[in-house]
C-alpha cells in the first residue's frame, strides 16, 4: 500500500493490526507513525493504551507480550516501535504477526533499510497488515513533490522558486517540508510562493543561488556566473563547495545525457529525464552552448575539484572560495 492510501485509510478510521513502515525515506515513515500516534486514540485513552518502544532498548519478546494485551476501557491499543531496525531477533515477532490481535495496532518503524521479503515475518505482516516501502526521491522528482505538498495547503509555487528550494535543500523531504511549513505560515499576501518569498523568509537569495548559477553557466553568462561565485565565496558556510560541485555535476550530467537522447523534443526529454518543463527547456538551451566533448571535460573537472575540496592534491591552506572561482573559470573557458 502506498503512502497516500495509508493516510487516507487512517483518516477514515480504517485500521490494520500491523504496520511495517520501512525503507530509505524516513519522512513518509514518520508521517504515518506520527499520525497514528496523535490521532488514533483520544488523549484520555493514551495513558493506558498507547505504548512507545525503542528498538535498541527493547526485547522483541516484550513487544510481542504487550501486543497480546487487551486495551483498557477502549476499543484499541496502539504500540509504536521506533528504530525497529535495531531490534535483536525481530523474527521472534513472527508468531504474533501470524495471529495478531484485532484490538492492537502495532507500528514498526524500520528506517533506512527493508525487512527481507523472503522471511516468514514479512510475509505474515503483508498478509495480515500493511507494508509501506519507501525510497528516496530523485532530485528531478522534488519540484513535483513540492508542488503537491503545497497544493494540499492550497498554495502554488513558481518553477523558479521550486528549483531554488530543490537546488539548495536537495532531496531531504523532512528538511524541505519544514521550510515549506515556514513559508505557508509567513506568506499571507498571496497564494503563490515566489523566489522573493523564499529570500525573505528562508534566507535563500533569489539572485545568488545554485539555480541562478546553473542558469548563468548554461547560458555562458561569464559576468553573472562570476557575480554568483564571488557571493558564494563570501558566504562559505551557506554555500559550501561540495554542494556546488554536487549540484553542477547533476546539472551537466543531464545536459550530457540530453545529447544522446533519441527524442530530443521537449516532451521526449521530459519523459526520459523527468523534471518540470521549465527546467527541461533550460537543459535544452544549455545543450546548444556545450557540446559532448566540452561536457565530458567539465564532468572530469568537477570530479577533480571534488577531490581538491577534500584536500587531495592541494595545499592545506588553499581557500575553498578560490577553488570555486578557479573551477567556474575552467568550466566557462
Amino acid at each position: 500500500m502506498d503512502f497516500e492510501a495509508i493516510i487516507k485509510n487512517l483518516k477514515q478510521k480504517v485500521y490494520h493490526p500491523i504496520y511495517l513502515l520501512q525503507g530509505e525515506e524516513p519522512y513518509f515513515i514518520d508521517q504515518v507513525s506520527n499520525y497514528i500516534e496523535k490521532n488514533v486514540l483520544p488523549e484520555a485513552e493514551k495513558g493506558f493504551n498507547q505504548t512507545i518502544f525503542y528498538g535498541k532498548d527493547t526485547e522483541t519478546r516484550t513487544i510481542a507480550e504487550a501486543s497480546l494485551r487487551y486495551p483498557m476501557m477502549s476499543e484499541k491499543q496502539v504500540i509504536i516501535v521506533k528504530e525497529a531496525q535495531s531490534l535483536k531477533k525481530i523474527e521472534d515477532l513472527t508468531p504474533y504477526a501470524e495471529h495478531p490481535l484485532a484490538s492492537t495496532i502495532l507500528v514498526l518503524n524500520y528506517k533506512y533499510k527493508n525487512l527481507d521479503a523472503r522471511t516468514k515475518l514479512y510475509k505474515a505482516i503483508k498478509s495480515k497488515g500493511v507494508v509501506l516501502s519507501t525510497k528516496k526521491l530523485y532530485e528531478s522528482q522534488i519540484p513535483a513533490w513540492i508542488g503537491s505538498y503545497l497544493k494540499r495547503h492550497e498554495y502554488t509555487i513558481t518553477p523558479q522558486a521550486s528549483q531554488i528550494l530543490t537546488d539548495s535543500l536537495g532531496n531531504e523531504l523532512g528538511k524541505i517540508a519544514n521550510e515549506l511549513n515556514k513559508l505557508v505560515i509567513a506568506v499571507k499576501d498571496t497564494k503563490q510562493i515566489t523566489p522573493e518569498h523564499i529570500e525573505k523568509n528562508i534566507g535563500l537569495s533569489k539572485d545568488f543561488n545554485l539555480f541562478e548559477l546553473q542558469d548563468a553557466l548554461g547560458s555562458r553568462n561569464v559576468f553573472k556566473a562570476n557575480q554568483i561565485i564571488n557571493y558564494f565565496g563570501s558566504n562559505p558556510q551557506q554555500h559550501p563547495i561540495q554542494m556546488t560541485i554536487a549540484t553542477l555535476f547533476s546539472y551537466f550530467s543531464k545536459i550530457f545525457a540530453y545529447h544522446f537522447l533519441k527524442d530530443k523534443s521537449e516532451q521526449g526529454a521530459a519523459r526520459t529525464m523527468g523534471g518540470h518543463p521549465f527546467y527541461i527547456r533550460k537543459i535544452i538551451a544549455a545543450a546548444k552552448k556545450y557540446n559532448p566533448t566540452k561536457l565530458y571535460e567539465i564532468i572530469g573537472l568537477l570530479r577533480e575539484y571534488d577531490l581538491k575540496s577534500k584536500g587531495m592534491g592541494v595545499s592545506t591552506l588553499t581557500d575553498t572560495a578560490e577553488l570555486q572561482k578557479e573551477m567556474i573559470y575552467k568550466i566557462l573557458h
